[in-house]
């Protein structure tokens, strides 16, 4: 299988982190934005070096949670990685 030649990440501001956190309280995200950022950071940076562009889709939680009832899915981990694929592919960040 190729490689990608760019792969989306999911993004949140800090004002946006709590309510993202309680629409998805089931997705494993760490208690604090700092938390989330630095892994989210070194995840970005392992990926760049390995020579794949990362764009950070930001998941904004009103768009977020609307696709979601659109789609008629839980605002879950498996959502939130298909909306960044989606976004993604369509050209958004």
């Amino acid at each position: 299988m190729e490689r990608p030649r760019s792969v989306g990440i999911a993004w949140y501001e800090p004002g946006d982190y709590p309510r993202i956190r309680e629409a998805m309280a089931e997705s494993g995200l760490p208690e604090s934005y700092a938390a989330w950022q630095m892994s989210a950071i070194q995840v970005e940076r392992e990926v760049s070096r390995s020579g794949v562009a990362v764009a950070r889709i930001r998941i904004e939680p009103d768009t977020f949670l609307a696709w979601c009832r659109a789609r008629d899915v839980a605002p879950d981990a498996k959502a939130r990685a298909a909306f960044v694929r989606e976004t993604h592919e369509a050209g958004g960040d």
